[in-house]
């Protein structure tokens, strides 16, 4: 959990630069050369195949499928061992979550209406964005309890999950069934694959990629949807018991202690093959779910999510953009995610909490809470992405776009102050 806080903390600050740069350069001299890169067509062809899409189509249909993967190995993790595998537990964030889905989708409708192209941006507001707010809760140090920041992550976790089947269910275009049913096939050997205790990571990337990813793709639901789903298939076991990895470990390290020494730089024969034994036994201790999660972690936060915002928030501001802050898309986007994530998240809490299906999380107080469902209204990243899907409409997009970034940073600043000055449980 530490370890994924911290990358989580130095993924926003690197995600708040690239945001920000894109966001300056877009209104510079430089904006017409820097939207233009996004626009150079790149593809790969094979005989008389060829796929061939734009840099920023690559982005968001390639490589933030890799960011998708990723949340379906932490929803993976989560459920099998984590917070959300204790239904008592998992109830609070759970219903959270729901809450700061369903309120903001609910306040965008009341400014957009459904049928009309600005209509289909309703899934906009429902979204968080994990790096961002653990990172703001991360730099509170001390003054947040531990229990808040868990419940922050499962309950965006879970917002995620409920962000893949609004993607899934409604941001999908037509549907070829040929390429569908094949990327079903692929689903099939990867989980028999898991089935039958393959563990190499290499083949669940050349079946997941090669072959779920590129055939749903070609299918007309989201790529990024394969992703999860391959996700959902890598093995979530270990070959060995805990106190059996031990027993045996103990024995090599032994083993190696009497080793003739070589009194070198290198090791000899007999060591190396006790240390490469070492190696075999501890991935056999270890899950490949965990192992590549652990591995893709760095990529994903460092180099696929702001390469996103950096080809994702450039906005240009002017005076005729400024004027039109008041259009029924930038409100309901706005109003939705701060309005209705805090009212959503804080109502469904309190619903739990006095009726007495749930606590509160240890050493908490209603400013936590309150202070964190502002951190959730920072929708960014997963917010941006559903701006793409749901509207055609370059200006609807831009509109969309201003709700996100002025939301994010008054949602932030609130959340943080509200949380820096919320005391101690017994301040309720």
């Amino acid at each position: 959990m530490k370890r994924f806080m911290g990358n989580s903390t130095m993924s926003g600050v690197v995600l708040f630069t690239a945001a920000l740069a894109a966001i300056i350069i877009s209104n510079s001299p430089l904006a017409h050369g820097f939207h233009s890169i996004w626009e150079i067509k790149a593809g790969v062809s094979f005989g008389s195949f060829r796929l061939e899409k734009s840099i920023h189509h690559w982005i968001n249909d390639g490589l933030m499928a890799i960011f998708f993967f990723v949340v379906g190995l932490e929803l993976k993790r989560e459920i099998l061992a984590g917070e959300l595998s204790n239904p008592r537990k998992a109830m609070m964030p759970l219903a959270a979550a729901v809450g700061g889905m369903v309120v903001p989708a609910g306040i965008y409708v009341l400014f957009n209406h459904p049928g009309t192209d600005a209509g289909a941006g309703w899934g906009i507001p429902m979204a968080t964005d994990i790096a961002f707010a653990l990172g703001i809760m991360y730099l509170l140090g001390d003054r947040v309890p531990l229990t808040l920041k868990v419940f922050l992550t499962a309950l965006a976790i879970a917002d995620d999950l409920g962000a893949v089947l609004v993607i899934a269910f409604f941001y999908t275009s037509d549907i070829n069934t040929t390429s569908l049913i094949t990327g079903m096939v692929f689903m099939v050997v990867l989980l028999a694959g898991n089935y039958i205790g393959i563990r190499s990571t290499l083949f669940y990337g050349i079946i997941g990629v090669g072959g779920l990813w590129l055939a749903f793709l070609m299918s007309g639901v989201h790529a990024t949807i394969a992703a999860v789903l391959a996700a959902f298939t890598i093995p979530a076991r270990v070959s060995i018991p805990e106190n059996v990895f031990y027993k045996r470990m103990v024995a090599l390290v032994d083993k190696f202690k009497k080793a003739e020494p070589n009194d070198k730089i290198t090791v000899t024969s007999e060591q190396q093959k006790i240390l490469e034994r070492m190696e075999q036994l501890t991935l056999e201790a270890t899950t490949p779910l965990q192992r590549i999660e652990h591995s893709l972690h760095p990529l994903v936060a460092f180099i696929i999510i702001p390469l996103f915002a950096l080809s994702n928030a450039g906005v240009s501001i002017n005076s005729e953009t400024l004027a039109d802050l008041g259009n029924p898309v930038t409100m309901g986007v706005a109003f939705g995610l701060l309005f209705g994530k805090v009212l959503g998240i804080t109502g469904m809490v309190a619903l739990l909490y006095y009726t007495g299906i749930s606590s509160l999380p240890d050493g908490t107080n209603w400013r936590h809470i309150i202070g964190t469902s502002f951190l959730a209204a920072i929708g960014f990243t997963m917010s941006l992405f559903i701006t793409e899907l749901a509207f055609a409409d370059k200006m609807l997009v831009e509109q969309a776009k201003m709700g996100i970034l002025i939301t994010s940073l008054v949602a932030g600043t609130i959340g943080y102050i509200i949380l820096r000055n919320a005391g101690t449980k017994k301040n309720i």
